[in-house]
């Protein structure tokens, strides 16, 4: 354990590694990588409607769980951590769960091209890109950034590097711009401009967070099922995870709600309020007719300290901690505030999480944190020229 860690005694009350075990999941049910084949439902998920009809098969799945040791933890409680940040190299992360279905619908529709929007170092427009040109797919993405760098080449960092390696066409929108016009407007805008063309897009939301996109996370939660049931892991009392566009919050949240699991699950919110993505999660279950409300099946708290990819000396100091305590590495955007967020309850509510055994799910973005390196270097340290005598 290396020294002068803070975790829990760093965070203010109310203010602010073992080995990987896999699980003896039949995957012979999932088609050959980057073919498509047919998917059927979990058994209690067969009343959602609608049900999607194929799948591609994008990420190496299932992704493992083990135990999580994180220090000072309130007494007799066990973490333990679902690696959807091993679901892929390029295509690291939970996005990928999505895409599966998502691109399958494109293929389906004929489509030639798929657009898709985020900010600048979106892990889900990194993860489009890919995938889609995995399927010979051209991919448009629209890109928020500040007005003082829109008329400017945005450069490799992060997620760009790979978005520009795989020849994504990159179309830059100011903040003010995304604000006035929002997500729908600006990807409607854009379809037209390419059908014009004679293109065939297909519009991928914020996230791939659609009713479509959430069966990616219904089908996590009948993953963990067959983990819990193989032995992989114990049946969890808790459910952690960052909440950015609800889709991959939703999905979890219903499959946990309709499986075996029912776990009580905490979602981590890292952009807007609670309250939005209570309404927003909620138009996404009625779009399957789930006959559920999204305030019955997961707790969402507010996490995202100075906004959304804006991160705290503390934030950083955590992740920076945890790397080194565990050798699991968070994203500064999502996880990380995830975590920070799930300490900070710790902190106040010793009581609750006392003896609970936890699920945190690491839904990845690695490439985010190369954004931060000016944040992150003072953090670091761990340097000196060798002495050679």
């Amino acid at each position: 354990m290396a020294s002068g860690l803070v975790f829990f005694s760093s965070i203010s009350p109310c203010t602010a590694s073992r080995p990987m075990a896999r699980a003896s999941i039949d995957e012979k049910t999932r088609p050959p990588m980057l073919s498509k084949g047919a998917f059927s439902p979990p058994d209690w998920a067969k009343h959602l409607n609608p049900a999607p009809s194929s799948i591609y098969c994008l990420a190496q799945l299932p992704s493992p769980i083990h135990r999580w040791d994180l220090p000072n933890l309130p007494a007799d409680t066990q973490v333990w951590i679902k690696r959807d940040d091993l679901t892929g190299m390029q295509l690291s992360g939970n996005k990928v769960r999505k895409l599966e279905f998502l691109l399958a619908e494109a293929k389906l529709q004929g489509a030639d091209c798929v657009i898709t929007i985020g900010g600048i170092q979106s892990n889900h427009c990194r993860a489009t890109a890919v995938a889609a040109r995995y399927l010979d797919l051209d991919c448009y993405l629209i890109l928020r950034t500040s007005k003082s760098l829109v008329n400017e080449d945005p450069g490799l960092v992060g997620n760009l590097l790979v978005e520009r390696l795989v020849g994504a066409h990159v179309e830059l929108v100011s903040k003010e711009e995304y604000t006035k016009h929002g997500s729908e407007a600006l990807g409607d805008m854009l379809v037209e401009k390419l059908r014009a063309q004679g293109r065939k897009p297909y519009l991928i939301p914020v996230g791939g967070s659609n009713s479509l996109g959430t069966w990616g996370y219904i089908s996590a939660a009948q993953e963990i099922e067959q983990q819990i049931e193989a032995g992989t892991c114990p049946r969890f009392d808790e459910i952690v995870m960052a909440c950015g566009s609800g889709g991959t919050t939703a999905g979890l949240a219903l499959g946990n709600h309709l499986s075996m699991i029912k776990s009580k699950v905490h979602g981590y919110t890292v952009c807007d309020s609670p309250d939005y993505f209570y309404d927003y999660i909620q138009g996404l279950l009625d779009g399957l007719h789930a006959q559920v409300d999204s305030r019955d099946i997961v707790r969402l708290v507010d996490a995202k300290g100075l906004g959304y990819a804006l991160s705290s000396t503390g934030e950083l100091e955590l992740v920076k901690e945890i790397s080194e305590a565990t050798g699991v590495i968070l994203d500064p955007v999502y996880s990380g505030k995830a975590l920070h967020g799930m300490v900070k309850d710790m902190v106040c509510d010793a009581k609750y999480w006392t003896g609970k055994k936890v699920l945190f799910i690491h839904t990845g973005g690695l490439l985010g944190m190369f954004d931060k390196l000016q944040q992150i270097q003072p953090l670091t340290g761990n340097w000196r020229r060798m002495q050679i005598m």
